[in-house]
């Protein structure tokens, strides 16, 4: 986590509390594993001193963020009410939920809101024409950026030379056999996706699934988020993904730039 700076730019040691620090990052380490976590493993995984991470656990258990059995440590349910909040209070969700109920209803697909966080996007929004969401894809759910629809038009508003910097440094995993990984080739593919105003992603992120996005601009034109529509490669075609998905994509997109600040 960045440390907070003075308005000329400077750090000041006074404005960042390592231990607030020390506990979110710890928190993160839950998703880890699919299961409850020892205090060793904990430790481990943050980084921390192992008495350190006790001490954190045991002030995040008295706020009832953590529950323990005297050995193992599992989150809480209350720990949605963090991630209710951020929904609760995203312009950007709030705008965009109609849209993407329209959306999936008109195309009878599922649609989706994504942001982009660090190296990865986060879907924290959908529309559904059943309201019932695929495994795996819940709200919260994160992915590759660099191999998604939603993650390289969000990639697009970097300038050429940014892009390839983050490119180079970023990891790239293959998630199927049709991911591509070299970074100067994904650096031409975002340029063109940004020229011509969407992305179609076919099988890299996920096996036999194909997507297509459009980036989400607020007033002044800034990338904030991307919707996406997707289907199964035995359903649909990119050529039919183009001609049914694209227009009411960007139709959405266009209606709502006005709405955001």
């Amino acid at each position: 986590m960045p440390k907070p700076k003075r308005e000329n730019g400077e750090a000041r040691a006074t404005d960042f509390v390592e231990s607030l620090d020390r506990g979110m990052r710890l928190l993160e380490k839950f998703g880890t594993t699919s299961g409850p976590m020892t205090l060793s493993d904990l430790a481990r995984a943050a980084e921390l001193p192992r008495a350190t991470a006790r001490r954190i656990l045991l002030t995040l258990e008295r706020g009832g963020f953590v529950a323990s059995d005297g050995k193992l440590f599992t989150l809480t349910p209350h720990v949605l009410t963090l991630a209710a909040s951020y929904l609760r209070s995203s312009q950007v969700v709030t705008v965009l939920q109609p849209v993407l109920d329209r959306i999936a209803s008109s195309a009878q697909e599922i649609s989706s809101l994504s942001v982009l966080d660090g190296d990865e996007v986060v879907f924290i929004a959908r529309g559904s024409p059943a309201r019932v969401f695929s495994a795996g894809l819940d709200i919260g759910y994160r992915l590759p950026a660099f191999c998604t629809s939603v993650g390289r038009v969000m990639l697009g508003q970097f300038d050429d030379a940014e892009l390839a910097s983050r490119l180079a440094k970023m990891r790239r995993e293959p998630m199927t056999p049709h991911t591509v990984t070299d970074p100067k080739r994904l650096c031409a593919v975002i340029v063109a996706d940004r020229a011509q105003g969407y992305s179609l992603v076919d099988r890299e992120a996920e096996p036999g699934f194909r997507s297509i996005s459009v980036p989400i601009r607020r007033y002044d034109g800034n990338i904030i988020a991307a919707i996406n529509m997707g289907a199964h490669v035995d359903r649909i075609s990119t050529a039919e993904m183009i001609e049914r998905f694209l227009p009411p994509l960007r139709e959405g997109a266009d209606q709502v730039k006005s709405m955001l600040l």
